[in-house]
């Protein structure tokens, strides 16, 4: 499939005087994983409920496969896959019976049967296919998640933070079974505030208070980044972290175990001098030295509060 799977304009969601989703726009290839990273509240989940046509837009509009999600809905939810957040099989059927009801729900018939049969393989579940999703773990809940969501073989599957309650093992397990539907044409969308599940999509965006703050592939992102990461050793009190944090030109200061990483404005004159010079009125004598920024740097820079971007803003260097 060529093209854009996912485009909006303005789109933009009231509840009452709170704005959750701030007219964003969205252009989404198809087949490809495209992530959300953002902290609760920024609008993540409610954007998805739109795309899939469980929430109706306040403004602006979004388009699936050329099909309005206003206009389309059902023909939209026959082409899509969704798991929420929250667990929302049914506790008291066995493995089997869920993806037998949902099998019917979407009209499989006689395609039904080597569905589940192939869906019982892919995701490791034939062994516990007479047990109730009730008595299962985390990772095999959200494996049968998975298997439910993709049971009709969708073309586009919305994800909502579908790996937050389970171990990094199946984590991981989970990210493989993603790139293996990409690699055969379905497209991703997923919410995350994994730093490391983001890096792993072909593009992010990163959402703050409803708006898009930073968007582009990963890599563009990091590269892009509007600060300079300095990395502190030998000065890991709290008195030290404080008076770092004080500076006007520091965005940001994460104690890593015995380092510091500290976010500077970009180009700043001899930032390691001044942070040095700070840190000796301390009576520390530390040893800094620059380092390439992370996704977490992004984050930090995108979604501060005293310098926030302006709406419609893109971090520099992000892809268009």
């Amino acid at each position: 499939m060529n093209g854009e799977a996912i485009s909006a304009r303005g789109l933009t969601r009231r509840f009452g005087a709170k704005v959750a989703v701030d007219h964003i726009d969205l252009d989404i290839p198809a087949g490809r994983i495209y992530g959300f990273l953002g902290p609760n509240g920024s609008g993540k989940s409610t954007t998805l409920r739109m795309l899939c046509g469980l929430l109706t837009p306040s403004d602006g509009h979004a388009e699936v496969f050329g099909l309005s999600v206003v206009n389309d809905a059902e023909a939209i939810r026959r082409r899509l896959g969704y798991m929420p957040q929250k667990f929302s099989l049914w506790d008291d059927l066995t493995v089997e019976e869920n993806l037998q009801f949902i099998g019917r729900l979407y009209g499989l018939g006689s395609r039904l049967k080597p569905r589940i049969e192939a869906q019982l393989k892919t995701y490791w579940l034939g062994e516990l296919r007479t047990q109730r999703a009730g008595s299962m773990s985390g990772g095999q809940r959200q494996r049968l998640a998975l298997a439910a969501a993709t049971l009709h073989a969708p073309e586009l599957l919305l994800l909502d933070e579908p790996t937050s309650a389970v171990d990094p093992q199946s984590r991981r397990d989970f990210w493989e079974r993603l790139f293996e539907l990409a690699e055969a044409g379905a497209t991703i969308l997923v919410s995350t505030h994994y730093m490391d599940e983001a890096e792993r999509c072909h593009g992010l965006a990163i959402l703050a208070e409803g708006r898009i703050v930073a968007e582009g592939t990963p890599r563009d992102l990091m590269e892009g980044v509007d600060a300079d990461v300095l990395e502190v050793e030998g000065a890991e009190s709290t008195e030290a972290v404080n008076a770092l944090r004080e500076l006007p030109w520091v965005h940001g200061v994460t104690q890593l175990g015995v380092r510091l990483r500290v976010l500077a404005d970009r180009g700043t004159a001899d930032a390691v001098g001044k942070l040095q010079a700070e840190l000796r009125k301390l009576g520390v004598d530390a040893r800094i030295t620059p380092t390439h920024p992370s996704l977490e740097d992004v984050f930090v820079v995108a979604t501060r509060s005293r310098n926030g971007l302006p709406n419609g803003s893109r971090a520099a260097g992000a892809a268009a």
